[in-house]
């Protein structure tokens, strides 16, 4: 799953206005950017295997992102550093920690038993990914659903809903990229990695663009 992701970010953000739309954006996908800081140094391997339906990947080694105590662990700090460093609420650090976890909660879904319930542990996955089209649907149809009540939040603040329109057909875009350009067989080396990385960090530098302040409301008049 990769667009898919961005889903709670935005049903966060209808949720909770006033947190920033990119830490949710930054959340939602925290853990494979840290992910493909792995992969990239070597920390966490996985390889590319295109005799498989759907998704290439094969995610052998990433017990420092994807296992669930991991996964815990980063929600927590992520909260809490949102919270001391950037000053936002108790309710926008809990939104920016519940993004974060959600990540491991579709990736249950989508990809093949790759997830470690603990370090070296038994692995889960409910491999939704062995059927591309469904697979793809699920997709589109979180996006698709939680932008429109993202939209609708911006409308009743003020704000145009065209960027909203425009993030979300940019995510769309960059889904097709992804499927139709796979890593190259084998073991994925420094350059996926980097090339991961840099797609994660252009969609959380969009999002600070499209977030904005809400325009000023009408004064009532007495």
């Amino acid at each position: 799953m990769f667009a898919g992701h961005y889903a709670a970010a935005f049903a966060a953000k209808a949720a909770e206005p006033k947190a920033p739309l990119w830490t949710l954006v930054a959340g939602c996908q925290l853990i494979d950017i840290g992910w493909s800081v792995f992969i990239a140094t070597g920390i966490e391997h996985a390889s590319s295997d295109p005799s498989l339906p759907g998704s290439t990947l094969v995610l052998s080694d990433m017990p420092w992102t994807h296992s669930l105590p991991a996964v815990i662990v980063w929600s927590i700090v992520a909260g809490f550093a949102a919270s001391v460093a950037l000053r936002v609420s108790a309710r926008a650090a809990v939104m920016i920690g519940a993004v974060l976890f959600s990540h491991w909660l579709l990736d249950l879904i989508v990809p093949r038993p790759d997830l470690e319930l603990f370090p070296n542990g038994p692995k889960v996955g409910l491999a939704l990914w062995n059927y591309p089209v469904p697979e793809q649907a699920v997709e589109m149809g979180l996006l698709a659903v939680t932008g429109i009540f993202w939209a609708a939040s911006r409308k009743a603040l003020g704000q145009n809903a065209w960027p909203a329109a425009m993030f979300m057909t940019f995510l769309v875009v960059l889904q097709i990229v992804v499927m139709f350009m796979g890593p190259e067989p084998g073991p994925l080396g420094a350059q996926m990695g980097f090339s991961a990385l840099a797609a994660y960090l252009l969609v959380v530098m969009l999002s600070l663009l499209v977030d904005g302040k809400p325009a000023s409301l009408p004064q009532a008049s007495s």
